[in-house]
């Protein structure tokens, strides 16, 4: 197919079920009709999927406090379905 913006050739992927055309050139996203209705049920089922399971306590002791001031704790955040397919 062609790029209805840069006349440039499309490429179709499949991910999730859902179809996404994308330029080569101008790197535009093209989605067949309902597709964005396919990406939005699949978002909220995403973000309502129930979080993985903890892993019991350590069986060992806590361990020694450290002197002087305590390091920053990063948490990484969780990415969304969007970021995921796109990826």
């Amino acid at each position: 197919m062609i790029c209805p913006k840069c006349q440039g050739a499309l490429r179709t992927y499949e991910r999730n079920g859902v179809h996404i055309e994308q330029c080569g050139d101008c790197r535009g996203i093209f989605l067949y009709k309902g597709e964005l209705e396919h990406l939005a049920a699949a978002e909220a089922r995403w973000q309502s999927a129930p979080p993985a399971p903890s892993s019991p306590p350590p069986a060992y002791n806590a361990p020694a406090p450290s002197y002087g001031s305590p390091q920053p704790v990063y948490y990484k955040r969780k990415k969304s379905f969007l970021h995921e397919l796109f990826d």
